[in-house]
């Protein structure tokens, strides 16, 4: 039985919904400013496509982080949570003419371009307006990352980015667009990234990209953008709550060969936040069948969905038992047979009301929630609320 959450309120309360740690967030908040800090020029963005929850954006506003968007309603959302328009960068492969617009007329810093036709499109409705849009290209590094495939982004393989190939046409047109200005580099080679080698590798292509453009084009620009990446522990939430921030950022201060000021900007979504959030459920029955025995929650894929989209490990923990460990298959109410949370789990002996705690839930928990079979959406509730 877990003694970190209020079972006697979540007892009050109707599931499934998610729970957010604030003093967790806040600690694990100020611990990344403070590690990113140590480092003249760096600079963190909050990934919003993590969370987008007001409240919690509220709180990442409060400790004084930017926002990367890779939408327009990201972009509302940040600017809404008080983010500063000048502290946005606007990702993404697919932004429309309403986004791109709704971008300008915030003034955000900078858009992260991955293609002539975009860049075309940003110049042509910042000539409507009459202002200048400073723009990063992403750069696709090739690099395979140690993670799922579905969250690699940095790959040749992949949608995102510009190759190193198509580079000088991108530029050359950059430099032909008089509202366009080019400022940065941005890179992003994926997802739920431990291995810091990883990371040494992209700094290792970012230094070869940018002696080339300095040898080559005499270009030197003032913003380099590395990303985000970094994982969590999902095996150890307790023993793990805060990344280690300290060795990401140092890996990029260590490994990077920044030009005279040149800013670094971090683009950190699922180690700012994942740690703080559990989605809780209660257990709706226990069926035994002839080779299993399924502990059927409340809580489904549309809930929480990367158990199923990425076969995804999250620790669950029953809130309700100290009994001896049985062999359960967790699963969700959706008539999907992807709708489960885990197979062959051990977990202390489970009835039917006990209330458990999906834990790490922080990041693409919420955000990625959806109504299938007409089923609500999750609520949410925060510590410092009950």
């Amino acid at each position: 039985m877990s003694s970190c959450f209020p079972i006697e309120k979540f007892a009050q309360k109707e599931t499934p919904f998610y729970y957010y740690d604030v003093e967790l967030l806040r600690k694990t908040l100020a611990t990344a400013k403070e590690e990113a800090a140590k480092y003249e020029g760096f600079h963190v963005h909050y990934a919003i496509k993590a969370n987008f929850n007001p409240r919690l954006l509220q709180i990442v506003n409060e400790a004084g982080m930017g926002a990367d968007c890779v939408s327009g309603g990201e972009v509302d959302s940040a600017l809404k949570a008080g983010i500063p328009a000048d502290k946005v960068v606007f990702a993404g492969v697919g932004k429309t003419d309403k986004e791109i617009a709704l971008a300008l007329d915030a003034g955000i810093f900078c858009f992260n371009i991955e293609s002539v036709p975009e860049v075309e499109a940003i110049n042509a409705l910042a000539a409507e307006r009459g202002v200048v849009a400073s723009v990063a290209i992403r750069i696709n590094p090739n690099i395979g990352a140690h993670t799922h495939a579905n969250i690699t982004t940095g790959l040749a393989e992949n949608k995102f980015g510009v190759n190193y190939e198509q580079l000088d046409e991108v530029i050359d047109t950059i430099e032909s667009l008089p509202h366009i200005k080019l400022i940065g580099l941005h890179f992003h080679i994926g997802s739920q990234i431990l291995v810091m080698d990883d990371f040494i590798a992209l700094c290792g292509r970012v230094n070869e990209l940018q002696t080339m453009l300095r040898e080559k084009r005499g270009l030197v620009l003032p913003h380099i953008n590395v990303g985000g990446g970094l994982g969590i522990r999902y095996d150890a939430p307790d023993k793990y709550p805060i990344p280690d921030f300290a060795l990401y950022f140092a890996t990029y201060a260590q490994n990077l060969n920044l030009q005279p000021g040149q800013q670094v900007h971090f683009e950190l979504g699922r180690s700012l936040v994942a740690q703080c959030g559990s989605l809780i459920s209660r257990v709706t029955y226990i069926k035994r069948g002839t080779c299993k025995q399924f502990m059927i929650i409340d809580a489904g894929m549309n809930d929480l969905v990367r158990p199923a989209l990425y076969d995804a490990y999250h620790r669950i923990e029953n809130l309700s038992s100290s009994k001896e460990d049985e062999l359960y298959d967790v699963v969700g109410p959706i008539c999907e047979s992807s709708d489960v949370f885990c197979k062959d789990r051990k977990i202390p002996s489970t009835q039917r009301g006990d209330i458990l705690a999906i834990r790490s839930a922080g990041a693409y928990g919420e955000a990625m929630a959806f109504g299938y079979n007409c089923r609500r959406l999750p609520s949410s509730l925060f510590s410092d609320e009950i």
